[in-house]
This record gives C-alpha cells, structure tokens and sequence, in this order.
C-alpha cells in the first residue's frame, strides 16, 4: 500500500505574490488528503512576519504547514538547503500516507527541488561578508560588472539586482577558481519523485494583482514593519543578511540609515514587489509543463478549473 501512496502525484500551487496561493493550497489539500509545503524563500525565517504573509492558523484551516518560521534570520539559507529539507519533508508526508503540496512563489525553489544544483563548496563566510561590503558601498550593479567581467555566460543568468545568486556565483569562482558557468552540468540526478509534481501557476488579471500589493504593502507599514525591524535589527539580526534583504525590510532598513524618507520606502516597496511579481511571472512562464489558471486562488472559478485536473487517488 505504501508503494501505491507513493506513486501518486505531488501538487505545486505556485505564482506570483498576493495571488492566493495559501488559500488554493489549503482547499487543494483538504480535497485530497495533503500536507503543505512551504515554497517562499522569506517564510522560511523566523521573526519575520509582517510583510511575508506567513499564513495565520485560521487560514491554515487545520492543514499541517511544513518548512515556514524555521531559520535564524542570519543562516546563508539557500535553494539547495531548502530543496533538500524539502525532499525530507514529501518523504515523511507519503509515509504517512498524505499528499505533499508546495505553495509558494520562489520558483528558483522549485527548480532546484526538481533538478538539484551541482555540488558546490561550502560558504567562506569572510569572502560572503567581503562581497557584501561590496554590495553595501557600490550597489548590487557593481557585483554583476565583476560577474560580467569574470563569466559572463553566468551574468546573463542572473539579473543585475538579483545580488544573492550574483554573489553566490562569485563566491563558487574565488573559492574553486572555476567559472559557476562552466559546472552547471555536474548535476545530481533528480529524486524519484521529480516526475510525480504537477505544476500549477496562477495568473490573476495585472492591474487588479497591483492593486492588491499597493494595499497589502501599506497595510504592512500601518501594521508596524518599521517597529518590527527595528526589534530584529536590536536582537542582533544582521542588516545586510538575506532575510532583511527582501522588499520592504531593504526600503526600510534604508529609511533607518537616513537615507530615504518613509513616504519613499513606502512607495518604492510597492514598485519593488510589482516588479517582483513580475518577474515572476516571466519564470514561470519558462516551465514547459505549467498550466496555468487564470484568477486569484480564493475564487472558485479557479478551483472549479482545477478540480478536474488533479486526482485523489
């Protein structure tokens, strides 16, 4: 029987931010018999809450929620960190016999979940605290230049503001002295289960998406992210860590330096999540077997699209 449990699917609910994943996530486990897995590379720190929209236990409805509030704010946690927790997880979920379903809308997540990176060496934490000087002092463009400069083939990969992978490619080139570029083949071979996730992308109309994040970005200020990151900042997070360098927590860490007014942190994280979403959009329109569902995941429009689409059994 257990044999037979873990052959059945496994569910991807992903999309761009403020387009209902957690709430179609929750429905789809409900029907089928699932567990959800957390695929938001900000849900995954502890402490930082307001602007990540970690579900709360009402919207949880009951369903178990894996992998949310679980890393220090200053641990380097990264894709294949979460790829391999995760993998952990969909294991102890179909040994009890449930469906594992990832909601989230890092798809850089997903990916590597379904074809693991290659093996890389482990974080020199003083050549990571060097780059992010770097970074600090002349901007996440100057990092892409040296990428440009160093391997180009991998700067075409990764945009100039996506500083994270920028820096992580660097970092793989001073410490092995090979191009990150030129190893992407050396590759694991993908887990069994790779083949069993279907991918589901929602695709809510855009002015009514931005909209929201304008809404949900303010609701966020009114609720107390300044305060927020100001505690996070006093118990020692550090503020150029990854977890402080999302959205809003970036604008407002600039406002604290001075260097923005509170008016401007408000507005550009607005623009910051649009162009987010944005981009979100454009990733996963590069997976080949996504189908797309038009909507926000509260509408039931969208379930009634997908319920003949998926299989409980």
């Amino acid at each position: 029987m257990q044999a037979e449990e873990r052959k059945r699917p496994i569910y991807a609910i992903m999309g761009p931010t403020a387009s209902g994943k957690t709430a179609l996530g929750v429905r789809l486990a409900k029907h089928v018999g699932g567990e959800v897995i957390n695929c938001d590379s900000v849900q995954i720190y502890r402490g930082i809450q307001i602007a990540t929209a970690k579900p709360t236990e009402e919207e949880k409805q009951g369903v178990p929620h894996h992998l949310i509030d679980y890393v220090d704010p200053n641990i380097d946690y990264t894709a294949a960190d979460w790829a391999r927790d995760a993998a952990e997880k969909i294991g102890e979920i179909e040994a009890r016999g449930n469906v594992p379903i990832l909601v989230g809308g890092t798809g850089f997540y997903l990916r590597t979940l379904r074809q693991p990176l290659f093996k890389s060496p482990k974080t020199d934490t003083a050549l990571r605290e060097r780059f992010r000087s770097i970074r600090q002092k002349k901007g996440s463009g100057h990092l892409h230049k040296m990428l440009t400069r160093l391997d180009p083939d991998a700067a075409e990969m990764f945009e100039q503001n996506d500083h994270v992978r920028v820096m992580r490619a660097l970092e793989h080139l001073f410490q092995t002295g090979r191009r990150i570029s030129e190893v992407l083949a050396d590759r694991e071979e993908p887990p069994e289960f790779a083949s069993r996730i279907r991918l589901f992308v929602l695709n809510p109309p855009r002015d009514r998406l931005y909209e929201k994040i304008n809404l949900r970005t303010e609701g966020h200020f009114v609720s107390g992210l300044v305060k927020e990151i100001e505690h996070l900042l006093a118990s020692g997070v550090k503020e150029f860590s990854n977890a402080l360098g999302a959205h809003a927590y970036r604008r407002v860490c600039e406002f604290l330096r001075g260097e923005r007014s509170l008016e401007d942190a408000v507005e550009r994280s607005k623009q910051d999540v649009r162009n987010y979403a944005k981009r979100q959009f454009t990733w996963f329109r590069k997976e080949n077997d996504a189908v797309w569902l038009d909507g926000f995941g509260d509408s039931e429009e969208v379930w009634k699209r997908l319920l003949p689409l998926i299989s409980d059994g």
